[in-house]
């Protein structure tokens, strides 16, 4: 029987962007180029201050080492972008819930929608997502994004094993690239802060 592997291009993946970005796996069968865009233009709440326009979006490198199948975990590569005239610091992400799935396309650009692999029928969805929209969770270490215009803004950052493939995923998703649903949010505070420097590895584990 022939193994599926897939390649998630995170840059928000490849097994190998968002494919959120991955490495490939040795083994038998096609490799998939599962790539997954994020892109993100909602307010976000940072204690009592709404902060406006963090965008986040996929990007074409760095490439993630990880590589994506069903069952397994991909990493997502995003840029990060803060408009706002001061450093933010996120401390930690708001997921759709885990039936929110990625829908999958037939090209880099997502001009055109692969059948069979869509919203409903991917099965590939953000790691740790639960039933209830909104779920958060902390990153392993803080991300500091630079004010706009400085150095550092926009921040390359690789979300390591942090899209999930479900075991239900259909032939259809194999050699596709994934546009990964938007976040609902991220959990910080601005002000004054190191800056983070790009690439930057982070993640969630819960």
């Amino acid at each position: 029987m022939r193994r599926r592997v897939f390649d998630v291009v995170a840059r928000v993946g490849s097994l190998a962007v968002v494919a959120v970005a991955g490495a490939l796996l040795a083994g038998t069968g096609a490799y998939a180029a599962t790539r997954w865009a994020i892109v993100g233009s909602r307010a976000v709440t940072i204690q009592s201050v709404t902060v406006y326009k963090l965008v986040i979006k996929a990007v074409v490198s760095p490439v993630a080492t990880n590589v994506l199948y069903p069952g397994g975990s991909g990493d997502v590569a995003v840029t990060i972008s803060n408009p706002n005239p001061y450093p933010v610091t996120i401390t930690a992400v708001s997921l759709p819930t885990n039936t929110t799935y990625a829908s999958g396309y037939t090209t880099r650009s997502f001009s055109a929608k692969e059948t069979g692999c869509s919203l409903s029928t991917s099965d590939v969805a953000w790691s740790y997502s639960t039933a209830a929209t909104g779920s958060s969770h902390m990153l392993t270490k803080p991300l500091t994004v630079a004010a706009s215009g400085q150095s550092n803004d926009p921040l390359t950052v690789t979300f390591v094993n942090d899209a999930y493939m479900g075991a239900l995923t259909p032939t259809e998703c194999e050699d596709v690239y994934f546009s990964m649903p938007a976040m609902t949010g991220v959990i910080g505070t601005r002000g004054p802060a190191s800056v983070s420097r790009s690439p930057a590895t982070d993640g969630w584990t819960t």
